[in-house]
């Protein structure tokens, strides 16, 4: 399933639409503008020594992705493969990598006085990779800055461009 980009009328009135998706007993968010697709899980070759949580690589149409498992990376339990795990593919730095997550919600458009900052707490999360915390009615999302995650010293997978 190919993600369509951000609406005109969103962009007018400064509200930002995300891919919402679920890890654990948790609801998260990334930016729409950084998924290139969505994917059913297959099993990827698993390379050697590499961290617990990059599951191995994938090839996509010729192009070898690293695919990273965010339930591994955030410490939650253990992670079940079943018929609603998905394969998140994010287009970062000019850099294809997938995210494994339990299962995709949907694309939710949140103005910006419905983001607040995220709080300062010790988390598995490095908390300069949340960059707040949306509300719609009883819903409550962690929204992620996925290119400052995916760029952080333990995951090495992206390079920030200067």
């Amino acid at each position: 399933m190919t993600v369509v980009s951000q609406s005109a009328e969103a962009t007018k009135t400064g509200a930002r639409e995300y891919l919402t998706f679920r890890l654990d007993q948790e609801e998260y968010g990334i930016d729409i503008l950084k998924v290139q697709e969505i994917r059913g899980y297959e099993p990827p070759t698993r390379i050697a020594h590499a961290p617990a949580f990059i599951k191995g690589v994938v090839n996509l149409r010729g192009t070898i992705v690293p695919i990273v498992d965010m339930r591994l990376k955030f410490n939650c339990s253990r992670a079940d493969y079943n018929s609603f795990t998905v394969v998140i593919i994010l287009n970062l730095h000019k850099r294809v990598v997938g995210i494994v997550v339990d299962s995709v919600s949907d694309v939710m458009e949140l103005a910006s006085d419905n983001v607040r900052s995220a709080p300062d707490i010790e988390s598995a999360i490095d908390s300069s990779c949340i960059f707040g915390l949306g509300s719609v009615n009883e819903r409550m999302l962690i929204l992620l800055d996925i290119e400052k995650l995916m760029s952080s010293v333990d995951m090495g997978l992206v390079a920030l461009e200067d």
